[in-house]
């Protein structure tokens, strides 16, 4: 059963399927896909909802589908990922957004973003949890700076699933450590 979040402005829910359309609308957009390599046709933003549900009953977490009660049934998906890729900081955890773009610059990703911070530090008890993107993607690295994440430029890294030279194979990463655990609970558990 996939877990809610409420927020004082959002719900994280599990998906319906009246989500794709408008799942698709957004992928479709290139404001929002601006920093992926291209648009999704219906087809295949189809594929990623259903490799999201997918991901929720493999690991009993995943990207909610972002409800705004009262003015959006569905403004895109925010939660935590378990990346598809092997790179020097995996395996991990990654919390991540996207939302359609009318419902930018309201603080919508952000106060999510800290939910599923607080669900994967509490319920899931996570040691740390990553976010990255493009370099020149500062919407995104903004909302991981207010979320109190860390950028150290020697963790950059080259997107694997991109071929070299692509022009967004570069990545950024950001980081931060689960403040609900001491020193000492991290040392115990032998990291």
């Amino acid at each position: 059963m996939t877990p809610e979040i409420a927020t004082k402005r959002l719900r994280l829910r599990p998906w319906l399927d009246s989500d794709r359309a408008p799942f698709a609308a957004l992928n479709a957009d290139p404001r929002v896909m601006a920093h992926f390599p291209s648009l999704l046709t219906a087809e295949q933003s189809d594929a990623l909802a259903d490799r999201i549900q997918q991901h929720f009953q493999t690991h009993r977490f995943g990207l909610w589908a972002v409800e705004v009660p009262g003015v959006a049934r569905f403004a895109g998906y925010i939660g935590l990922a378990v990346p598809r890729f092997v790179a020097h900081f995996t395996p991990c955890v990654e919390v991540g957004w996207r939302l359609a773009a009318e419902y930018w610059g309201v603080g919508y990703a952000t106060e999510g973003a800290m939910a599923a911070l607080q669900f994967g530090f509490g319920d899931l008890q996570l040691e740390q949890i990553v976010s990255f993107t493009v370099p020149g993607n500062t919407r995104s690295r903004r909302v991981m700076e207010k979320i109190g994440m860390v950028h150290t430029p020697a963790d950059d890294f080259d997107y694997p699933l991109l071929p070299d030279g692509h022009a967004l194979r570069r990545h950024v990463l950001y980081r931060i450590d689960n403040p609900l655990l001491t020193r000492a609970d991290v040392i115990a558990s032998g990291v």
